[in-house]
């Protein structure tokens, strides 16, 4: 069964992206400067105020896959051992790329992908008009089509949550984090076009939820 492990990282609008009245809507409850900040760092945690600007796929069986990224230049290239396909555009190229490569998969495993990187992609397709291939969110109690292992490593929600990082260290597994570099540090990056290293913490996340899901599907998939 060929299958494949999906993977985005987003980033938020500015603030004065949106008009008077959707700031008014979205600072309603930030009454401190402090609050304020907090509230325009969560945009990235919504498609309605944030873009995709990566969006990664892996084969956890074959080990090849392929980034999608946004760029100010056009990337097409492989990574030295031939295995990883970095690919650059916009926004709606990204997701039109995406769509037309998951057809080609029978199951699609994610971290958390039920509670952000599905309905995100769904939802940023809508707004951009861009036709899904696929239903990202099927019935939930069935890993057959899409494995969340956030959802499988909790017993769907009889066990504590945990991040990527932490099941990574507990699983002795190589934490994508150990190298220094976190969701918080994506706009810095952005805003200085190191488009490319974004692109690298994407594959990260990609090695580190594949082989969770190798660990997971070994000795928990019964």
């Amino acid at each position: 069964m060929a299958r494949v492990v999906i993977d985005i990282e987003t980033l938020g609008y500015r603030l004065e992206t949106f008009d008077e009245v959707q700031q008014e809507y979205l600072l309603k409850f930030s009454d401190t400067e402090e609050k304020k900040l907090e509230t325009i760092q969560k945009f990235s945690l919504y498609p309605t105020t944030s873009q995709i600007i990566t969006i990664g796929m892996l084969n956890p069986d074959t080990g090849h896959g392929k980034i999608l990224f946004q760029s100010e230049t056009r990337v097409d290239e492989l990574s030295m051992d031939g295995a990883i396909h970095f690919l650059s555009g916009t926004e709606n190229e990204l997701l039109s790329m995406f769509w037309q490569d998951l057809v080609h998969y029978e199951q699609f495993i994610t971290f958390n992908g039920r509670g952000f990187d599905c309905p995100f992609l769904m939802l940023r397709s809508a707004m951009l008009g861009v036709n899904p291939t696929r239903n990202l969110m099927p019935y939930r109690y069935d890993a057959k089509i899409h494995c969340d292992l956030l959802e499988q490593l909790t017993f769907y929600g009889a066990l504590r949550k945990f991040n990527l990082d932490f099941y990574c260290k507990s699983f002795g597994i190589e934490s994508p984090k150990s190298h220094g570099i976190t969701g918080l540090d994506l706009q810095g990056l952005y805003e200085q076009k190191r488009f490319k290293e974004i692109a690298d913490y994407n594959l990260g996340d990609l090695k580190a939820t594949a082989q969770l899901f190798l660990r997971w599907d070994t000795y928990l998939n019964v």
